[in-house]
């Protein structure tokens, strides 16, 4: 029981409900997924099953996709639907909406929600939150790649975006309502791909219940990798060095293409083991 399994979650249940219910239908504890999803999101989840839960923090990826849909005229303090409303505005129409959305491409800084699992000092925002405690929240570098209008009616604005790990689009709502002139939040979200995890590949929660899901290979999910290709297994299985002028993190396989390790450079002109996945 190893391998990778998409899973598209449904709205109102937690990522750690989805890696609970995979536990429970696999019968087993291995279980992680990579990349938590709000509750009231949906869409992509992937979780790493039995040894290849080794592979857990090498598969959060880097470039996320979601579609989104903003709800101008009304802010709430979680920055979604499911918050206490904070402020009101009668909808007039907007102007400009592509030419707002086309204004967030690129590197910036952004402020996290307050309702948000980062850590200040050893303690989640959203647990200050929940307690009224007043916390500095620091921006965050994120950068967006792309941002398109899918859809606009009247005060509903469905948009699609890709991004870089870390970018909070409840946040990224609130920034263009406030551009566009009105409070603001999101009122549904979809993360349609994660790196190269697509939602078409998904299964349901039905289907993971009943026992009707394939999970992927290692070799599969970590073939948008650099690979580097060593003819003796034991270099790897003994976590040697390997001479490299390489500078990144690669993917070591065998001859055949089977995963054996995740290197990285060391700095002294050789590539050290990070983690094996043997």
């Amino acid at each position: 029981m190893n391998g990778i399994l998409l899973i598209n979650k449904p709205a109102g249940m937690t990522s750690h409900d989805v890696v609970n219910i995979a536990r429970k239908s696999l019968h087993t504890k291995k279980v992680g997924h990579c990349g938590t999803l709000d509750p009231d999101a949906t869409g992509v989840l992937v979780l790493c099953i039995g040894k290849a839960t080794k592979a857990l923090q090498f598969l959060t990826s880097e470039q996320k996709e979601y579609i989104a849909t903003l709800t101008l005229g009304t802010s709430t303090d979680t920055y979604d639907s499911s918050g206490v409303v904070l402020e009101e505005k009668e909808f007039q129409g907007v102007d400009d909406v592509e030419k707002v959305l086309k204004s967030f491409l690129g590197k910036q800084k952004q402020l996290p929600p307050i309702y948000s699992a980062i850590k200040v000092n050893g303690k989640k925002l959203y647990e200050y939150a929940r307690h009224n405690e007043k916390v500095d929240i620091q921006p965050r570098d994120i950068e967006i790649l792309e941002i398109e209008l899918l859809k606009q009616l009247d005060n509903h604005i469905q948009f699609r975006v890709l991004c870089s790990k870390g970018t909070y689009i409840r946040s990224l709502c609130v920034d263009i309502a406030k551009k566009l002139g009105y409070p603001g939040h999101m009122s549904h979200l979809l993360r349609s791909r994660s790196g190269h995890f697509d939602l078409k590949d998904c299964f349901s929660i039905d289907e993971l219940k009943e026992g009707k899901v394939q999970f992927l290979s290692l070799e599969e999910a970590f073939k948008d990798y650099k690979h580097y290709i060593v003819d003796d297994e034991n270099i790897v299985y003994h976590g040697k060095l390997i001479r490299s002028d390489i500078d990144h993190q690669v993917v070591v396989v065998n001859r055949d293409g089977k995963v054996l390790a995740v290197y990285g450079p060391n700095g002294n002109g050789y590539l050290k083991s990070i983690r094996g996945l043997f």
